[in-house]
C-alpha cells in the first residue's frame, strides 16, 4: 500500500462560521486480497445536491464501487501491477458483481457502474480497457468514463494511483 492520504474537510460551527470539521490521515482504507488494490474512500453522499449540514463524516462508511442511488463517491485508488492468475470470479466477488454475470471479458477487473466517473491520474501509469478498445494513460492525464464497461490494466512495474469521483447516473 501507498502512503497515507491527508484528508482536509470543511464544515460550520453553530453559528454559520465556516471551520476545519476534519483534518488527519483518511482511515477507510480496503485492500482487495486478489490483486492488492487499494481504495482509499475520501467522502461520499446519499444525494445530489448534497447537504452540507451537519459535520459528520461521511467517509465513516461502508460502500461499494458505484455511488449511492443519486450521490457520489470520491477516492482515491492504487493499482498495482497486474497479477492475471487471479480469476473473473474472484475480482467480480470483490468489485461486489455477480461473479457470474456476463462472458469471457478482456480482463478480469471489467465491469460497469451506473455512473459518470471522472478521474485523474497522479502518478504511475494505467491501461484503460473497454469492449474493443484501449488507451495508455500517464500522470497528469484524465478520464471522463461514461458508464461503460471497462477495466483498469497496469501492465507496468510501479504502482498506479488516480481520484476518482463518481456521481450517480440514469440507466443506459
Amino acid at each position: 500500500m501507498g502512503r497515507k492520504i491527508r484528508r482536509v474537510v470543511t464544515g460550520h460551527d453553530e453559528n454559520g462560521t465556516a471551520i476545519i470539521a476534519h483534518d488527519g490521515m483518511a482511515e477507510n482504507i480496503r485492500i482487495r486480497a486478489a490483486n492488492g488494490l487499494t481504495s482509499t474512500l475520501l467522502w461520499a453522499e446519499d444525494a445530489t445536491p448534497s447537504d452540507n449540514s451537519g459535520n459528520v463524516d461521511k467517509a465513516d462508511r461502508e460502500i461499494g464501487v458505484a455511488p449511492p442511488d443519486g450521490g457520489s463517491v470520491f477516492r482515491i485508488v492504487e493499482f498495482t501491477p497486474d497479477d492475471m492468475s487471479v480469476s473473473n470470479a474472484e475480482m467480480k466477488k470483490e468489485l461486489g458483481l455477480d461473479p457470474d454475470s456476463g462472458g469471457p471479458v478482456r480482463h478480469p477487473g471489467m465491469h460497469k457502474t451506473r455512473s459518470v466517473d471522472y478521474g485523474i491520474v497522479i502518478s504511475g501509469e494505467i491501461d484503460m480497457l473497454v469492449d474493443e478498445d484501449e488507451v495508455h494513460l500517464k500522470a497528469g492525464d484524465v478520464i471522463v468514463q461514461r458508464g461503460t464497461n471497462h477495466a483498469w490494466a497496469n501492465r507496468g512495474t510501479e504502482p498506479c494511483r488516480i481520484a476518482f469521483v463518481l456521481i450517480d447516473a440514469q440507466e443506459l
